[in-house]
């Protein structure tokens, strides 16, 4: 976090541009100018301006907006419900899809249906979002019109935003759940079920599916928290009140603390969601509950012959 908040405060420091003149306007005079940079403290030396900020937000001061003057931690706070409302929704959406096309796919490999579910995908990855997102505005918003084109009033504002969003998710999810059932089935303990007279459902469901799908919690989580920050272009596009569409107006105003204090939220709540990845992943794999557990036995031998 120290180092990132470095970094930001680098790349704001030689982004060219003058918050003081934006706020000041074209019609101030030289003295309120240069009023407005000495409240700010735009004049202060670098290091000066960066332990300042270090210090202020390790008490949970994110300072306030130069737009607005609101503090930038409530604003974030506000806006954040919507942006994870948008993600969680656009990831459950992908996965519902993405993890019967990928079993589907894997379950056909070699045939035309397999291909297709690769070129589909490979389609979907490279597509760029916002240009999905455009399309999909233009086919149901201007031309069919039953779909709203911006602003979330009705719970028909959330469908082109969350599907445009998934889209890339979906073929994602698709390739690897395809990639581990591939790789699973060719297991012994596959092989083992099938010669028990198991049937191939209950093989593909019941005992590859459940570790194929492992990887696939790891891929999930990564894409969400990356989601978190990466969903401005969707959210500017539809004008969804979050994150991205503030970290966009203060970027365009060039409104630091904004930029500031949003990059650190979300790098914050990124590690936070790895974590918990981590921990889930402890009581989904046995094997690692395994280690976990010889662990803990072979601390209490060493705890019992000390003593």
């Amino acid at each position: 976090m120290l180092g990132l908040s470095l970094i930001v405060q680098l790349l704001i420091d030689i982004t060219p541009g003058d918050p003081a003149r934006i706020i000041a306007g074209s019609t101030a005079t030289e003295e309120e100018y240069q009023q407005i940079r000495t409240d700010l403290k735009l004049d202060d030396p670098f290091f000066t301006r960066y332990i300042s900020f270090v210090t202020n937000i390790s008490r949970g001061d994110f300072g306030k907006s130069y737009a607005n003057r609101r503090s930038v931690l409530e604003d974030i706070l506000l806006r954040f419900p919507y942006t994870l409302k948008l993600v969680a929704m656009s990831i459950c959406l992908a996965l519902i899809i993405g993890i019967p096309l990928g079993v589907y796919a894997a379950t056909h490999q070699y045939t035309w249906k397999d291909n297709l579910a690769i070129i589909l995908s490979l389609f979907s990855v490279s597509m760029p979002n916002f240009w999905f997102a455009l399309l999909i505005v233009q086919l149901f918003a201007v031309k069919l019109r039953i779909l709203p084109p911006s602003g979330i009033e009705t719970w028909k504002g959330w469908i082109m935003p969350v599907v445009s969003l998934a889209l890339g998710y979906t073929a994602t999810f698709a390739r690897q759940i395809r990639s581990d059932i591939l790789e699973v089935i060719r297991q012994d303990y596959i092989i083992m079920a099938r010669a028990k007279g198991l049937s191939e459902k209950k093989v593909l469901f019941r005992h590859a599916l459940k570790n194929a799908l492992i990887p696939v919690i790891m891929v999930a989580g990564s894409i969400f928290g990356i989601s978190l920050g990466g969903a401005l272009v969707t959210e500017t596009i539809f004008s969804l009140p979050g994150l991205g569409t503030y970290v966009i107006t203060g970027l365009n105003g060039l409104d630091y603390p904004v930029i500031q204090g949003t990059i650190l939220f979300l790098s914050a709540l990124f590690s936070v969601v790895i974590l918990l990845i981590d921990i889930v992943f402890a009581f989904v794999d046995p094997r690692i509950r395994s280690q976990y557990i010889k662990a803990k036995k072979k601390k209490e031998a060493i705890v019992g012959e000390e003593a």
